[in-house]
């Protein structure tokens, strides 16, 4: 007879009908995953801002770099004495940081909805950070909290609620690896084709989930997402005009 895995320590664990296999991903493969997003996102807007979307295949390959970062994210916020460490406040302070310095050249280079909305996808990563941080804290209050934050912030921000779920999903998964979490991503992800077009987002999952096979040795350069993030639309930006 086997038994179920004990949840890791010091983290709380979620509600779960059926334990799935762990992901464990070493540090440097967790960057090489990073890297990879940051990559597809740089092609993705050179062809969006610079070559009109007319670049074969470059439009399908960025749809990945959302569930690539989401997932980051969200091991990231799951590690053991996350919390205890402030890693949620910490994230949320840079993401809400880059994400305002960033907003003013997305304007500039258009191609939003309407004007500056909707805000990029810092903001959306940040909404989602303030989400789990709420779960995490635990009670009522908090639970409404995080309810209310999603529900309005998924209105404001990139790749809108169904970013939120993706995030929401992989961070529970990552937690306490069970069938409802894993669901929930593989709808989360289906439902970026009413964003998207296409189901290219799904080509994340394999990457995902191929990682902890992989041990990576990338090294990590602190704060290099946040900046680069600004930077190379800033960058573009200058060219554009």
């Amino acid at each position: 007879m086997t038994t179920a895995r004990p949840p890791i320590q010091g983290v709380t664990t979620l509600p779960a009908r059926s334990v799935l296999p762990r992901l464990a991903v070493s540090s440097g493969t967790l960057e090489a995953l990073k890297w990879m997003g940051l990559v597809l996102m740089t092609l993705d807007h050179i062809n969006k801002h610079l070559f009109d979307a007319k670049l074969p295949g470059v439009f399908e390959a960025g749809r990945i770099c959302m569930p690539i970062f989401g997932f980051v994210l969200a091991y990231n916020l799951a590690r053991p004495g996350a919390m205890l460490r402030g890693t949620h406040l910490h994230a949320m302070k840079r993401l809400a940081i880059f994400g305002t310095i960033a907003t003013p050249f997305i304007a500039g280079l258009g191609g939003l909805v309407s004007g500056w909305w909707p805000l990029n996808i810092m903001f959306t990563l940040l909404v989602a950070t303030g989400t789990i941080y709420l779960i995490e804290k635990g009670g009522i209050a908090h639970l409404v909290a995080a309810a209310l934050l999603s529900f309005f912030g998924g209105m404001f921000v990139e790749f809108w609620w169904n970013a939120l779920t993706f995030c929401l999903a992989a961070w529970w998964y990552c937690k306490t690896p069970n069938w409802s979490a894993l669901l929930m991503g593989l709808v989360a992800t289906a439902s970026l084709f009413f964003i998207n077009g296409n189901f290219w987002a799904f080509a994340a999952l394999p990457f995902i989930f191929m990682a902890p096979h992989f041990k990576l040795n990338v090294p990590r350069i602190r704060y290099v997402f946040y900046i680069y993030y600004p930077a190379h639309l800033a960058i573009l930006f200058l060219i554009k005009k």
